[in-house]
Order: structure tokens, then sequence, then C-alpha cells
């Protein structure tokens, strides 16, 4: 019996031994050089992420779809989110807007999902060139002074807000949205 205590003891006591020093021997990851700018730039990512996904989800038949007269379409709200994430991209990184009038000129399916894939990729590219530093300068948006950071953030939120108009919509024709998809493990919703 005293072995078989003495043994137990000692494998009780060298796994968490063993385990604190594989722990040691990771090294903490290396926080980013721009942690500000990551930061913003990863939240932008899983909104855009999401909306690329409602956009092509959804049926082409659908995206001339108003759940009242008086609301955009759903591929209107595809062309819109196009266009403001050119401007609010182009604002924070200081160029002129290269693409507008997505949502007036586009109205095919494929069309407004290249629209936004590539309004998608220019953000991409404008947070790539940008930094902390360069983040906090001002610059004009409308009347305000806002620094080129919350230009960003600005692009963010009003992705989301549409987000939530495009999962409105695709609830309302009976598709579930990217992101109450099923995930491996998870019961169907």
């Amino acid at each position: 019996m005293n072995k078989r205590l003495c043994f137990l003891f000692t494998v009780m006591t060298a796994v968490p031994v063993a385990l604190l020093g594989q722990e040691k021997s990771q090294a903490p990851a290396a926080p980013p050089a721009n942690p500000i700018t990551a930061s913003e730039k990863g939240v932008y990512s899983f909104v855009s992420s999401a909306v690329i996904g409602a956009a092509q989800k959804m049926p082409e038949e659908n995206y001339s779809f108003k759940p009242t007269p008086d609301v955009r379409s759903f591929g209107q709200l595809v062309g819109h989110v196009a266009d403001a994430s050119y401007m609010f991209c182009s604002l924070a990184s200081g160029e002129p807007n290269p693409t507008k009038d997505i949502e007036k000129t586009k109205t095919s399916k494929a069309d407004l999902v290249a629209a936004v894939k590539d309004a998608v990729a220019y953000c991409n590219k404008a947070f790539d060139s940008m930094t902390d530093v360069k983040g906090s300068q001002m610059t004009k948006f409308f009347t305000f002074d806002l620094a080129r950071l919350t230009l960003f953030s600005l692009n963010t939120a009003h992705t989301d807000e549409h987000y939530g108009n495009m999962v409105t919509y695709m609830r309302l024709k009976g598709i579930v949205p990217p992101t109450s998809e099923n995930q491996p493990g998870q019961k169907p919703k």
C-alpha cells in the first residue's frame, strides 16, 4: 500500500511540475508593433467577413427585396456598405476615394459581391499601411476633426449596423445569416 501511495504522490506532483516547465519554456507572444491598429483591423475583419458572407449567401432573386418600400433593398445595402467602406478608408489613409456610387450603379449579385469584396480589400490595404502613430493624426470628417483610426472605427460600426439590417432581411426570407450558422459541436439554431 505504501508503494502505491508513494507512486501516486510522485505522479501527482510530477505532472504539474512537468506542465509548469512546459509553460515556462514557451516564450510569451510579442505584442504587435501597432496594437490599436491591429485590434481595429481584427474587429473589422470579423464584421466585413460577415457582410461578405451574407452577400454571398443571399440568393440573387432576393437582392431586390425590401421589407418596406421606404428602405434600401438587400442589394442596395451591399452597395451602400461598399461605398461607405471606400469613403471611410480613403479618408483614413489620406487618399482620394477611388470608387463611388456602387449602390446607384450596380444591381446584380455578382457585381455587388465583387464590389463589397473589393471595398474590404481596399480597407485592409489601408489598415496595412496604418500605424498607431499615423492613426492618431487628425483629419477632417465633414465638420469634425477626427483621428484617422477613428474613421476606421466608424467604418466598422457602420458596416456592423448594416450587417444587422442584412440579418433581418435574411431572416425574413428564411435564410440563416453567416454569424448564426452552426459551428462545429453546436446544436442547430
